[in-house]
C-alpha cells in the first residue's frame, strides 16, 4: 500500500511527506547557497520534515553543532521556518573530547538543558516540533527522562518528544508513565531499519537500536509512536555492489549471503519498474505494515530528486515479502 502522507495520531502537526531529509551532512557536503537551494527543493518537491541533531557533525573539527547552524542559516534567510516539521535530538555522548566513549551518555537534566538551549540559538528558532533523546542511558529511570522532556513543553521550548536508540522495553516503559501521568508520550522512535539489515554483520557501534522484530511489533500496535529508519540505503552497499561488484563491498557489515541474495531482487526491481537502485532500496519502507517515514540525506539536487520520486511508483507487497 501507498502512503503519499503520515499523520502522527494525536498530534497537530499535520501530514508528513513520507521520507525526511536528513541533515547530518549539512555543513560538509553543502552549505551556504548550495544548502539553501537544496533545502528549497526539498520543499518544493512536497518534502516538509528536515532531522538533525546537536551533535551533526561534531566528529569533524573544528566547528561544533554545524549541521543546526547550517539549518538556521537557512531559517534566517528563507524565513521558512514554518514551512518545516524540524526533528532535533540533545543527549549525544561528547564527540568533542580526544577519546570520545559512545557509551558515555549526557542525559542527565543540566545535559539536556544545555542541548536544548544550543540547539535553538543555533537553529534561530523558538520552538522545536519533536526533540529526541538521541541515546538512552538505562541508569536513570524513565521517569526522570520524560519528565525533563515535558519540562521543556510546558516552557514551549518543544512541541513533542521522541527516541531515538531506545529498546521496545524502554518505550514501553516510558509509555506506561506517560499514560499513569496524562502525558501524551514518545510521537517518534528513530531506529535502524533498512533492507538489508536482517542479514548484516553487527556495527561496530554498539549503542545504536535495529528496529528488530520485537519493535516492528511494538510499532504495529502503537500507531502513535511514528518509526522513523536510519540508514535507509545501507550506506550504498546495494548501489556498489550492482554497480562495481563484490571487491568494492567487502568490508562493508551488509556484506553476506543474505544481502546478496537481496541485491538480486533490487536488480529485479529495477528492470521491473524501470527505477533507480536507491528508489528500489527506498520503496522497501512504503510496503511495511505499519506506518515509517525513513531519514535520507541527499549528496545533491539530483540524487535528491530521484529519491523524492520513490513514492510515486506503485510498488506491490510481493516486491518484498519474501526478504
Amino acid at each position: 500500500m501507498m502512503r503519499q502522507q503520515i499523520i502522527i495520531p494525536d498530534t497537530d502537526l499535520g501530514p508528513m511527506f513520507p521520507l525526511g531529509l536528513g541533515a547530518a551532512q549539512a555543513g560538509l557536503k553543502w552549505d551556504g547557497a548550495d544548502a539553501d537551494r537544496l533545502f528549497d527543493a526539498f520543499l518544493s518537491f512536497g518534502g516538509n520534515v528536515i532531522d538533525t541533531a546537536r551533535v551533526y557533525s561534531d566528529w569533524v573539527k573544528p566547528e561544533i553543532g554545524r549541521s543546526e547552524r547550517v539549518l538556521g542559516d537557512w531559517f534566517s534567510r528563507s524565513k521558512k521556518r514554518n514551512h518545516v516539521i524540524l526533528f532535533t535530538k540533545g543527549g549525544h555522548p561528547d564527540m568533542n573530547i580526544p577519546v570520545p566513549d559512545l557509551h558515555l551518555n549526557r542525559l542527565s537534566r543540566q545535559d539536556m538543558v544545555y542541548d536544548v538551549e544550543a540547539s535553538l540559538k543555533a537553529l534561530r528558532t523558538d520552538y522545536i516540533d519533536i526533540y529526541f533523546y538521541h541515546r538512552d542511558d538505562k541508569s536513570i529511570p524513565v521517569s526522570e527522562l520524560i519528565e525533563t522532556l515535558q519540562s521543556f513543553v510546558k516552557e514551549g521550548k518543544i512541541r513533542y518528544y521522541g527516541c531515538s536508540n531506545w529498546t521496545s522495553s524502554r518505550m514501553k516503559e516510558a509509555d506506561e508513565y506517560c499514560r499513569r501521568m496524562g502525558y501524551r508520550s514518545f510521537v517518534g522512535n528513530e531506529a535502524l531499519l533498512n533492507i538489508g539489515y536482517k542479514y548484516m554483520n553487527p556495527l561496530a557501534d554498539d549503542t545504536l537500536c535495529y528496529a528488530d522484530s520485537e519493535m516492528q511489533e511494538y510499532h504495529k500496535n502503537n500507531s502513535r509512536n511514528l518509526l522513523i529508519p536510519y540508514m535507509g540505503i545501507c550506506g550504498g552497499f546495494f548501489h556498489h555492489f550492482l554497480e562495481k561488484g563484490e571487491d568494492s563491498v567487502k568490508d562493508s557489515p551488509y556484506y553476506t549471503e543474505g544481502n546478496i541474495r537481496t541485491a538480486a531482487r533490487i536488480k529485479e526491481l529495477t528492470e521491473k519498474y524501470g527505477i533507480t537502485v536507491s528508489q528500489a532500496v527506498l520503496g522497501f519502507f512504503t510496503q511495511q505494515e505499519f506506518p515509517c517515514l525513513p531519514l535520507y540525506g541527499p549528496r545533491n539536487m539530483e540524487n535528491l530528486s530521484e529519491v523524492m520520486k520513490t513514492f510515486e511508483i506503485p510498488f506491490e507487497k510481493s516486491d518484498y515479502s519474501d526478504l
